[in-house]
């Protein structure tokens, strides 16, 4: 086929990202790059599921300037799943710990995003992996997203007249990821589903789909926007 899409995930090698390159991965329509920092993730990710894997910090400007010559010179869909809890650098303290927040939820996404600009085919879309933590009791990992959501809306007015969208997927709980980092008990898990409307936690698979959504002919006037995928938890029950 000569249309296919191409379509880089970053943070891809594990949890939302790897759930969101896979539905890419099982449109015959679509290339797929997953990036991650580990290697053997990143392996295990591409054996028999068609994806291309590519070692890339995302908070190194030289390394996504090299993932940008390693995808070509066509972007249609760019994925920032990029994220989540950073540790602080060892003897750091509290500056440490949010500048490692901030570096690992905006600046790959943004860094990234800069990187692939001029191969933004219009029609493209831009998804970037946010969290109900950006507007509720998230503290420098929620000011972080909040951030993210932030810079989406200026991303969508620079993309906009080119075609190209830019959403942000925020997230409520999502179960079967590696997010709290084995802290999960299961008295945390009860109250954060019984925070929802539909009683259960969200899945990787709802947030690939939403992703995917977005990246459809069907979402095309939908940019600028947060979409919140956490099963009614903000709302009045």
């Amino acid at each position: 086929m000569t249309d296919l899409r191409t379509v880089v995930v970053t943070g891809g090698s594990s949890g939302i990202g790897r759930a969101v390159a896979a539905r890419f991965a099982a449109d015959e329509r679509a290339r797929v790059f997953v990036t991650g920092r580990r290697k053997d993730r990143l392996d295990a990710v591409a054996a028999g599921s068609g994806v291309t894997g590519v070692v890339c910090d995302g908070t190194d400007p030289q390394a996504v300037a090299r993932l940008a010559e390693q995808v070509g010179d066509r972007v249609d869909v760019l994925v920032n799943a990029a994220g989540g809890l950073a540790p602080t650098p060892e003897g750091g303290g509290l500056l440490e710990q949010w500048e490692a927040m901030y570096r690992l939820n905006v600046l790959t996404a943004v860094l990234t995003t800069d990187a692939l600009r001029d191969r933004f085919t219009p029609g493209g879309s831009v998804i970037s992996i946010g969290s109900i933590g950006a507007e509720r009791r998230g503290g420098s990992y929620g000011a972080a997203k909040a951030a993210l959501q932030a810079w989406n809306g200026f991303l969508s007015a620079e993309l906009g007249p080119h075609g190209v969208s830019a959403n942000v997927v925020s997230c409520g709980y999502i179960a079967d990821t590696g997010f709290f980092q084995g802290a999960m008990t299961p008295e945390r898990h009860a109250s954060l589903v019984a925070e929802t409307h539909d009683g259960r936690p969200g899945t990787p698979f709802d947030v690939a789909e939403t992703v995917f959504f977005l990246a459809s002919p069907g979402a095309r006037h939908l940019t600028g926007q947060t979409i919140h995928v956490n099963g009614g938890a903000f709302t009045t029950r």
